[in-house]
């Protein structure tokens, strides 16, 4: 299966998912790892403007095209998801929920609804599971962010 990813070039390679322990995110709490990735460039570059402030987008962006085995996902339905997944700022129900998970390493890739678009989904890759190696990455392009995408 492919995903891919929006971020920092000087961070296109990265597997380890420091950016996600170091800051967090709507599934994951600082302290733990995890690489954010979606099902199309065009989630990617979504979930990646309603994080980012128009003065932090960076020159430098690239997308990440990776490879990710088919086997080993659980996948969250929005049933299973705390009534307030949707929020923003991410809730502490969803970082809970994520974190557990992604500690637990029985999982290699757990899908979740993207909370801008239910009916897309995202990928979060646990580089903590004893079978991360099995994550590739295809590709890295420079991607040049259009501004008009991102309203002050």
């Amino acid at each position: 299966m492919i995903v891919y990813r929006v971020g920092k070039t000087k961070y296109a390679n990265d597997l380890t998912g420091e950016g996600a322990r170091l800051n967090g995110g709507r599934w994951n709490h600082k302290l733990t790892p995890c690489v954010y990735t979606s099902e199309s460039r065009a989630l990617s570059v979504l979930e990646y403007t309603v994080n980012v402030n128009i003065e932090d987008i960076p020159r430098a962006l690239s997308v990440t095209t990776l490879q990710i085995p088919e086997d080993n996902i659980i996948e969250l339905s929005i049933a299973e998801l705390p009534g307030d997944w949707r929020d923003s700022p991410s809730p502490s129900s969803t970082k809970d929920m994520g974190t557990e998970l992604l500690k637990k390493r029985d999982y290699l890739i757990i899908k979740v609804p993207s909370a801008v678009l239910p009916d897309e989904f995202n990928y979060l890759l646990n580089p903590l599971h004893k079978e991360s190696s099995r994550i590739s990455i295809i590709s890295i392009k420079d991607f040049v962010y259009d501004v008009r995408i991102k309203i002050k």
